[in-house]
């Protein structure tokens, strides 16, 4: 008769993982909140004569983050590059990787003032993996199947996002370079916003997703910015109206948008509301009123009180290994 042990057997020991091997690429869209309210506050420091200090110190926070993160990203390709792949075929890792790309042209605008050679090989770099991220997505959509073909506000990330690099190439002087990229992406994101009433009209937006609907606030706003910049103030304003009537449905629906509760996706609400602040404040310079002026102000105030939270709660669950498992991160 065999005796029942007093202590029940070890519990299986749990597979050992490498470092950086499921790195989740939503980590990537609140980094990239966080660099448009640093330059929104450092056009604050022109428009309502705040300290500089404010920006140089959250872009400077938020690159150390940046490159952190996207070392993080590397070391995972590195291990196994098809994750890259992977990564793009969900929504979450699409987001995020576009984000990647445009946070590194947001941090190519930052350096302007700094170093000229330095802004132009970070945007070089930035726009380069932007490049073969949008090839890579517009080749899986020819040969992949139809439903996969279905617009969404990510769309305006992975090929209209290509209007933020204008930022850094405008005092860079690429010249007929930003010509070109506004007025293509400006077509682009008419495409994006068309398809996307439509669905809207013919279906609901599942919960969970709605939070990416505030992704249409920031093509308006960054395309009026650099018309602004170019020298087409009166399109800059048009774009300014646009904007605000996007911003006015997202607040009328806020119970709507965010009814799932709080999601690695909220940190589509960032981004858009940094570059909404300021287009206002570049309306207000190009002397359109204060109306700008004040509607800047308190879009700043907003940004400022909600995307630091939101990047947060994201950082952390990236800390506690929760993110990738919650976005579906690929794994190397």
């Amino acid at each position: 008769m065999s005796k029942t042990p007093h202590f029940p057997p070890p519990p299986p020991i749990p597979p050992k993982t490498r470092l950086f091997q499921r790195t989740p690429p939503a980590m990537f869209p609140p980094i990239f909140g966080l660099f448009g309210l640093g330059l929104a506050w450092r056009r604050a420091s022109e428009t309502y004569g705040m300290p500089s200090g404010i920006a140089d110190m959250l872009l400077g926070g938020v690159t150390l983050l940046y490159l952190f993160a996207v070392v993080a990203y590397l070391a995972k390709v590195v291990q196994r590059p098809g994750v890259f792949h992977e990564d793009l075929r969900i929504l979450p890792g699409r987001a995020g990787l576009a984000a990647m790309m445009l946070s590194g042209m947001l941090l190519a605008s930052s350096l302007v003032v700094y170093s000229t050679a330095l802004a132009q090989v970070v945007l070089a770099l930035a726009l380069g993996g932007h490049v073969l991220l949008a090839l890579t997505l517009v080749r899986d959509l020819v040969t992949g199947p139809e439903e996969a073909r279905v617009v969404t506000p990510v769309w305006h990330l992975s090929f209209v996002g290509f209007i933020l690099s204008p930022l850094a190439a405008l005092p860079l002087g690429w010249g007929i370079y930003n010509v070109g990229v506004f007025w293509a992406t400006f077509a682009l994101a008419v495409v994006v916003w068309g398809i996307s009433i439509r669905q809207l009209i013919k279906r609901d937006v599942p919960p969970p997703l709605r939070p990416l609907m505030a992704i249409h606030l920031a093509p308006a706003s960054v395309l009026g910015t650099v018309a602004v910049l170019m020298g087409m103030p009166q399109l800059g304003l048009a774009f300014g109206v646009l904007a605000i009537a996007i911003l006015a449905g997202l607040l009328i629906k806020a119970r709507w948008l965010t009814t799932a509760g709080f999601s690695p996706l909220w940190g589509a609400f960032t981004f858009p509301l940094a570059a909404f602040s300021t287009l206002m404040q570049m309306l207000a310079l190009a002397g359109y009123g204060d109306v700008f002026r004040i509607l800047g102000g308190l879009a700043l105030v907003g940004a400022t009180l909600m995307i630091p939270p939101i990047a947060w709660k994201i950082m952390q669950m990236w800390m506690k290994g929760m993110l990738a498992a919650k976005t579906n991160a690929a794994q190397a």
